[in-house]
């Protein structure tokens, strides 16, 4: 389990276009106890500028994991997942897709792309907590993640 000190180190990129969204995931992860940062973007576009550090992000930190919507504007999220798993210096950081599909479609291509794992967006505050809770105490709490991908060359 991550220490308190150290869970402050861990910083978590939200790319959601919905307020709201971006707003519940920020409580639940307070709620939580997580006392790390959540960046939040809104867009394809804004995802990549983070996690590459341009545009309005020159100074943002490496994520140390991913949460995606697929349903956003610019550059959808497969797009994005694309090109961060086909990085090698991006593609050992988690990316978790968190979207309303349930489509076989939308879920096996996710994978194919190497998402992490897929999770369905609850409707229900309850069941969006339960979610959040499942995935901090696993990505955040239990498994350990690699900083870079040159630490395997």
């Amino acid at each position: 389990m991550n220490s308190k000190s150290e869970d402050k180190d861990i910083h978590i990129l939200l790319v959601e276009d919905n307020p709201s969204d971006q707003l519940i995931a920020r409580e639940t992860l307070e709620e939580l106890g997580f006392r790390g940062t959540l960046h939040c973007v809104e867009d394809g576009e804004q995802a990549l500028d983070f996690v590459y550090r341009r545009g309005d992000h020159p100074d943002a930190p490496t994520p140390d994991l991913i949460i995606l919507d697929l349903n956003i504007p610019k550059k959808n999220g497969k797009e994005v997942l694309e090109v961060i798993k086909t990085d090698p210096d991006m593609l050992l950081i988690p990316v978790v897709v968190l979207s309303t599909s349930t489509h076989p479609a939308d879920i096996g291509r996710c994978y194919a792309l190497h998402a992490n794992c897929y999770l369905v967006k609850p409707v229900e505050l309850e069941d969006f907590h339960r979610s959040f809770a499942a995935l901090k105490a696993f990505w955040l709490d239990t498994v350990q993640r690699p900083k870079k991908a040159s630490h395997f060359a």
